[in-house]
C-alpha cells in the first residue's frame, strides 16, 4: 500500500482529531462573532464581486489594448 509508508495509525488518528477540532473551532468562533459579521460586513460578498469583476474587466480590457 502506497500511503501505508506514509501514514502510519498514530498519524492518521491524529489528522482526524486536528480536522474536526479545527472544524468545530471554525464553526464555534463563527457562531460567536455573528452579530458583528452582520454590522460591520454588511453587503461586502456585494462588494467584493462588484470590485473583483471590475479588476478583471479592467485587466482584460490592458490585454486587448496592448496585446500580449
Amino acid at each position: 500500500m502506497f500511503l501505508g509508508a506514509y501514514f502510519t495509525t498514530g498519524r492518521i488518528i491524529f489528522i482526524i482529531f486536528f480536522v474536526l477540532s479545527f472544524g468545530a473551532l471554525i464553526v464555534w468562533s463563527y457562531k460567536k462573532d455573528l452579530k458583528n459579521h452582520e454590522r460591520y460586513y454588511k453587503n461586502a460578498g456585494k462588494k467584493v464581486a462588484i470590485y473583483g469583476g471590475l479588476i478583471i474587466a479592467v485587466f482584460v480590457a490592458i490585454r486587448i489594448l496592448f496585446g500580449n
